[in-house]
């Protein structure tokens, strides 16, 4: 039996902060292989690129997600108990609480509110010299991810919560300062969610039971009993989070207007294209570059022995950009989805598989969703002016974003 090739470096865990999104690729070609071992953080990890491997990743009985995700993300991003680290019927049960609130209806009234949103910061971007466009779109779907959810929001608070909900994700692969600041954050927004579902259990505060905050408060896990307060906080921040993420995906979209100005007018006069541009970025802009696992029974693939409790890390960055999937996967062409083959498992920013069933992210069509909203409002509802600046992205920071955080200007509303 043939053993997984092995990265010769001692523990690979500072080259990974140093190369970031591209460290599993360069080792695949470097090694020639699509599957590899590395020691991170003084552990054996095997490291996966590609379709097939994506295929093995998300088939739930090889590998689980119990105990997977670093220690550090379990602070900053994704909070301890939620949904991201359950595997079988526990995982099924509470993904249908997403699943639940993320279906038709919950997306169009979610864009509807971002929308109501986005108008509002239109008239008031008019009357600013300078808008930084990361910090400006998480801010407003802050207030729309609230409004969404039927999460309370004092009138000088929307800033707070944006500040904690957007240091959870900026910090989650960040060291010293950014990562110990994402773990304050999460304290502080965690016990703010727990306080929310107290009172909606003890009716002090008065939510429709249909609304996501009181489907999340009264949710009961497998054995019938509530989740406890400290776990419905981090599914509150489960649903709220990943909502104010989809600004990256909005400035990377803008970028690539700026990039390629002739789409400008394409999306202003075609529906049809708002999907396809919307899939190309988030093809290319993943927000992180892998996703973690654990063997869950010693098992053989392509003459390969995976032995229980290793971790595996699969490459969602590179997966994304593999050349036997994408046709010159580094160009930025929307087109290319007219000929997509639907895949679940070589596009696979959100995760791979089927979200009904398994570990793909129950939001993903939200996201999408959102961003082509926010695509009509760039082009067709406001225009703007980018000066000069640093737009440059650093790949071994992670989440990467242009060093600007994409300034515009000179903002005016277009008439409709």
């Amino acid at each position: 039996m043939p053993t997984i090739p092995r990265d010769a470096s001692f523990d690979g865990s500072v080259s990974l902060l140093r190369e970031g999104y591209d460290f599993i690729r360069n080792r695949c070609e470097r090694l020639g292989s699509d599957v590899f071992r590395v020691r991170l953080l003084m552990q054996d990890t095997i490291c996966m690129t590609g379709e097939d491997a994506a295929r093995l990743f998300y088939d739930d009985r090889r590998l689980q997600r119990a105990h997977a995700a670093p220690r550090m993300l379990q602070k900053t991003l994704f909070g301890q108990g939620g949904v991201q680290g359950l595997d079988g019927a526990a995982h099924r049960q509470r993904k249908g609480l997403f699943l639940a609130l993320l279906d038709e209806q919950g997306v169009a009234e979610m864009v509807r509110l971002g929308n109501a949103e986005w108008s509002a910061a239109i008239d008031d971007w008019q009357n600013r010299e300078r808008i930084v466009l990361l910090q400006e779109v998480q801010l407003l779907l802050t207030r729309a991810a609230c409004r969404w959810a039927a999460v309370p929001l004092a009138p000088d608070e929307a800033q707070q919560r944006c500040e904690q909900l957007a240091a959870m994700i900026d910090g989650a692969g960040g060291v010293a300062a950014r990562h110990w600041q994402a773990r304050r954050a999460r304290k502080a927004a965690e016990d703010w969610a727990a306080g929310l579902i107290q009172q909606v259990r003890d009716g002090t505060l008065n939510v429709a039971a249909d609304q996501p905050l009181a489907v999340v408060a009264r949710h009961a896990k497998l054995n019938g009993r509530p989740m406890e307060l400290k776990i419905a906080a981090v599914e509150l921040l489960n649903l709220l989070r990943p909502i104010v993420a989809v600004s990256r995906f909005v400035v990377y979209a803008a970028e690539e207007l700026l990039t390629h100005p002739q789409w400008r007018k394409r999306l202003q006069e075609s529906d049809a294209l708002l999907e396809p541009f919307a899939q190309e970025v988030r093809r290319l802009y993943a927000f992180f570059p892998f996703v973690a696992a654990r063997v869950k029974q010693d098992f053989e693939w392509n003459g390969y022995r995976f032995t229980q409790g290793t971790r595996v890390l699969l490459d969602l960055y590179g997966t994304n950009r593999d050349p036997r999937s994408w046709h010159e996967p580094q160009r930025f062409d929307p087109e290319r989805f007219a000929l997509w083959n639907g895949s679940a498992f070589n596009f696979i920013t959100q995760g791979g598989g089927d979200p009904a069933s398994g570990h793909r992210c129950p939001g993903e069509r939200l996201a999408i969703e959102l961003l082509k909203a926010s695509l009509c409002m760039l082009t067709r509802h406001m225009e703007y002016a980018v000066p000069a600046q640093d737009l440059r992205i650093d790949p071994s920071r992670m989440p990467a974003q242009p060093e600007s955080q994409l300034v515009i200007s000179d903002v005016r509303r277009v008439a409709q």
